[in-house]
């Protein structure tokens, strides 16, 4: 007959209060600026001011998701500068290019 000693046996790891409290945090921060958003949404009149702060905030969340969840706070700071420098010359490329696509509509029409 066969012997269970072979069987792996599970180790439990206690909890670590620590990142279940940083977890927590960042849950809470990104809770907070949603609520932000989403109390500016209803109250402000549209227009540039509001569009403004929702990119702003936006950017703002992509970069703390980034910084906590795929743990480039911990990294190197040219490797952060090296996904979030771009990051800003593409949202500058989009907006340049909706300017110049919006004044060549107007000048053909």
């Amino acid at each position: 007959m066969a012997t269970n000693e072979n069987k792996s046996s599970l180790n439990v790891i206690p909890r670590d209060e620590e990142k279940i409290k940083k977890i927590w945090k960042t849950a809470l921060i990104l809770l907070l600026l949603t609520a932000v958003e989403f109390v500016f949404a209803f109250t402000l009149p549209r227009g540039l001011l509001l569009y403004a702060i929702f990119i702003g905030l936006t950017i703002w969340k992509a970069k703390y998701i980034m910084m906590e969840f795929m743990h480039l706070g911990e990294e190197a700071k040219p490797l952060f500068y090296s996904i979030i420098v771009p990051l800003i010359f593409l949202v500058w490329l989009v907006i340049a290019l909706m300017r110049e696509g919006s004044d060549i509509f107007m000048i053909r029409w």
